[in-house]
């Protein structure tokens, strides 16, 4: 028997009305993406100008209003709000009687859970955590995007079935991370994610400094075969002078990243530390070849490759906790 057609959205019934505190760059658009499966989204709160502008762009003739009056009108409340200010919105909301019993209080923010939304939970909010694992642009590409999108959820065991359907729903697919797991599983995206643009930015900046003159048009096809393989193969994808054990090369590079950019060196020493030892672990980088490389990686100050009268570049500790993840427009 043939499956029915799917019904377009003007044929669904508007079966939860939905809010929007924090019009940032995720809120508006998982909105809309929300309303594309049937839903009415029927308010949204945003400060800034650039709040405001996506607001009307993604949600036309959604009314704007303070947060308060978000949770009074909608059935289901999407916090999309920078990850320290969580906290702190939940519990004021739950404090000033905002929270209504029944309702389904979903936050966006890869690092917590639902323990973040305890507060309300205990005024008798529906508490869900709904990550997608996507870079947003704050603009209608993000609705279209949402297909395929993987999101990081965690929800109470009775709310599964619901937290599996508003994924779906938002063309995303549902994967399951227990609430403890959720700093870990966030910290996994931003190496990915965040630091992945930190070093393409950095390579074209000095690509440019080597006078190419289209770093992009030069870099594109090469991290994108890079990243593929890294996908398929995982460290076996490895390749270039730490995986092969050159260091001699390694050491220039060093000497002419003090020369040029030394700002970079820290960075460049860390991620050629870490190559090294997964190389050697995976049996791509032979130990004969190892104990030279790992000697130039081990010398951050004065030894080879160190350009004479050359600044201390080695920076902070590359071990050092960092920030995380941008957060001011979630």
């Amino acid at each position: 028997m043939n499956a029915l057609p799917p019904l377009e959205a003007q044929d669904r019934p508007a079966r939860l009305t939905v809010g929007v505190v924090g019009a940032g760059r995720v809120g508006p658009a998982l909105a809309a993406a929300l309303q594309l499966a049937g839903h009415r989204p029927v308010a949204v709160s945003g400060v800034s100008d650039a709040s405001v502008r996506r607001a009307a762009e993604l949600l036309p003739d959604v009314p704007l209003v303070p947060p308060a009056e978000v949770l009074a009108r909608a059935d289901l409340v999407l916090l999309t709000v920078p990850d320290d200010a969580l906290s702190g919105l939940v519990s004021g909301l739950a404090e000033t009687g905002a929270v209504r019993p029944g309702q389904l209080l979903v936050h966006t923010s890869g690092r917590y859970g639902t323990a973040v939304l305890d507060p309300a939970t205990r005024a008798g909010a529906l508490p869900l955590a709904l990550h997608p694992a996507m870079t947003f642009t704050g603009t209608s590409v993000d609705v279209q995007r949402l297909a395929g999108c993987s999101f990081g959820v965690t929800s109470p065991d009775e709310l599964r079935m619901a937290a599996e359907a508003l994924v779906i729903e938002m063309g995303g697919e549902p994967e399951w991370i227990a609430e403890s797991a959720r700093p870990l599983y966030h910290a996994a995206l931003a190496i990915g994610a965040n630091h992945l643009v930190t070093l393409v930015a950095q390579s074209m900046e000095l690509l440019h400094e080597a006078g190419v003159q289209a770093p992009d048009r030069m870099l594109g096809p090469l991290l994108g075969a890079a990243l593929d393989n890294a996908l398929r193969f995982g460290d076996a994808a490895l390749t270039g002078p730490v995986a092969r054990g050159d260091a001699g090369t390694v050491a220039a590079h060093i000497a002419e990243l003090r020369r040029h950019a030394p700002q970079s060196v820290a960075g460049y020493l860390a991620m050629a530390r870490t190559t090294a030892d997964r190389a050697l672990v995976h049996g791509l980088l032979k130990p004969e070849l190892a104990e030279d490389l790992l000697e130039v990686l081990a010398d951050s100050g004065d030894g080879p490759g160190t350009a004479p009268g050359a600044p201390d570049a080695s920076g902070p500790d590359p071990d050092a906790p960092g920030h995380g993840p941008e957060g001011g427009d979630r």
